[in-house]
């Protein structure tokens, strides 16, 4: 059986060796390269993906989740989990919107730990269960909310939530179980899991989409000035009908971005 490749990330040198140890007891894993700081690891990473990526929230100049998000945009099978100093929903959102699979603090039990790198080394995404958080399903409702706001400047491309996955979030911010949920929506469990997937994914796909289109906007100026010295305008203006043309390839290289995402 062919191992899965882990690469760990971690300023504290005890805990990344005690992961590194619990590893090495298992025949289902390798740990292919360590590292103190997010930088180095994404400089590793890329050179040589492993199939799981173990970082930490705050590491050098990149957190984790902007680290996880440079990582998924050119190597979208590596699997990421992030490790926090202490539970923290605000850090455990923005874990989940950059798309790692996993978030997990390092009081963590070695036992649990293992089991959600095996899980992950498997496909899964054990911060999905994260959803069912009440204060995690509102912050993910306000989302929607802010993007559908967005959306409108982008020809409606942004990924919104369907009437029944806002209904499955709306539950889970009332307090409800998974099990209260099903009863009250007349859904099976597997159902309101498929909805939560689907939720999570839209979450990651329009948090990439926002996060290229507000580069777009930080670089215009810099960008028309670009089209205007390669077309022959004069001065630091193009034409209303050059400024179109940017625009309109702006829009289809961002709906291709997206498609690549979903």
């Amino acid at each position: 059986m062919e191992k899965a490749k882990v690469f760990l990330s971690d300023p504290q040198v005890l805990f990344r060796e005690g992961i590194h140890f619990i590893l090495s007891g298992e025949d289902d894993f390798e740990v292919i390269g360590e590292t103190t700081n997010n930088e180095d690891a994404f400089i590793h990473i890329t050179a040589n993906p492993p199939n799981i990526a173990v970082l930490s929230m705050h590491n050098g100049k990149y957190d984790g989740p902007e680290i996880t998000c440079r990582i998924k945009r050119s190597l979208p099978s590596v699997a990421i989990i992030l490790i926090m100093e202490k539970a923290n929903n605000e850090l455990l959102f923005s874990a989940m919107k950059s798309g790692a699979s996993a978030c997990l603090t390092k009081n963590s039990d070695p036992e649990y730990l293992l089991d959600i790198i095996r899980v992950v080394s498997q496909g899964s995404h054990p911060i999905l269960e994260s959803l069912l958080i009440p204060e995690i399903a509102s912050k993910i409702l306000a989302e929607f909310e802010e993007m559908n706001l967005l959306s409108s400047q982008l020809d409606d491309l942004l990924a919104t939530l369907a009437p029944k996955e806002s209904e499955i979030l709306g539950s889970i911010v009332n307090g409800n179980t998974i099990e209260q949920i099903a009863t009250e929506l007349d859904l099976t469990e597997e159902n309101i899991r498929r909805n939560l997937r689907l939720i999570l994914n839209k979450l990651v796909v329009n948090d990439q989409s926002r996060t290229l289109f507000e580069a777009a906007q930080r670089n215009m100026p810099a960008l028309m000035q670009n089209i205007a010295r390669t077309q022959g305008a004069t001065g630091n203006y193009i034409t209303r009908e050059e400024f179109n043309e940017f625009k309109e390839s702006l829009m289809e290289r961002l709906k291709s971005f997206i498609g690549e995402l979903t």
